[in-house]
């Protein structure tokens, strides 16, 4: 790539992180995308983005298509590339937005996999006292079902986050939006014991790094660890569903509406910032419905003997 690409990507990277306040993270994963993007608008001997046309991003998404990216992930790439043409407009390097002009590919909306009430009460039973590391991960995890909270926000919090007396959390969450998150009374009794008990056992250095949830090394705990400890605890426990990092938040949403919680408030409560990002749950919901409806209707059940 050529150093008047590389010289756009960090102006970019910067009204990422500064103006739109975006993690560290996502930061690298929209970098990443557009450098690709950029690597094949360079092939093409496009040495000014003033040059780029809307047929040439039509061309770059049609090349993915061709190499077997699903939609999901063409979908991103083109996010991705959308969000660097509008700044580039927006700081009036370029005198029009071709990307407004690519439309979106349509997305095949996957349900989230969900655990049961009987399958989260298995892995939680599993998990037990036995360690200081299962000690820990039982915390962790009853934490995560009773609040709902990304992965992310979970292994960011430190003890300052934490009102236990109050029984809430408070941290901030996508975009910045602070949110105040209530807690059981189970979840607090846990997390007290694990901070009083099992927490010092973990800290490995003189200082406290502050984080709440550690790892063997006594630094937070982070996403792979997570997801490893999951995985494993998951099958441990006999459950045999493809279980993700944010199993225990779709299976906290879920049931909270299967008990007839208000849509809105499971929206609070997950800080999501649009109700239609929510609304997955009742898909969730509704098809739990067909299958009682399918096992309890006298002509449905006359049919299936």
């Amino acid at each position: 790539m050529t150093e008047y690409y590389q010289n756009l990507l960090r102006e970019w990277r910067y009204y990422l992180q500064s103006e739109k306040m975006m993690r560290p993270n996502t930061t690298d994963s929209y970098l990443s995308d557009v450098s690709f993007y950029l690597d094949f608008i360079n092939k093409k001997l496009i040495d000014d983005v003033n040059l780029i046309k809307a047929d040439d991003i039509t061309l770059f998404i049609g090349q993915l298509k061709k190499k077997g990216y699903t939609s999901s992930s063409i979908s991103r790439y083109l996010s991705s590339i959308k969000s660097f043409h509008k700044f580039l407009y927006l700081e009036r390097l370029v005198k029009t937005n071709v990307a407004s002009l690519v439309a979106c590919p349509k997305v095949d909306k996957k349900l989230p996999v969900v655990l049961s009430i009987e399958e989260v009460a298995a892995l939680l039973d599993y998990l037990g006292k036995d360690s200081v590391y299962q000690e820990r991960n039982l915390a962790m995890m009853e934490l995560l079902y009773a609040t709902g909270l990304r992965v992310s926000e979970l292994l960011s919090l430190k003890l300052s986050n934490l009102h236990l007396t109050s029984k809430i959390i408070k941290l901030v969450g996508k975009g910045q939006k602070e949110r105040i998150v209530p807690v059981n009374d189970y979840a607090i009794k846990l997390l007290r014991e694990y901070i009083i008990n099992t927490r010092p056992k973990l800290i490995k250095t003189l200082k406290d790094p502050g984080f709440l949830f550690l790892n063997n090394r006594g630094q937070a705990m982070t996403r792979q660890g997570f997801f490893k400890i999951l995985r494993i605890a998951c099958r441990e426990a006999g459950i045999t569903k493809e279980v993700s990092p944010h199993t225990l938040r779709h299976s906290f949403a879920t049931h909270l509406l299967e008990a007839g919680t208000d849509l809105r408030l499971i929206q609070e409560l997950l800080g999501h910032e649009d109700i239609a990002t929510t609304q997955i749950y009742t898909h969730l919901n509704m098809k739990k419905i067909k299958e009682i409806y399918q096992e309890a209707h006298p002509r449905e059940r006359r049919k299936n003997e």
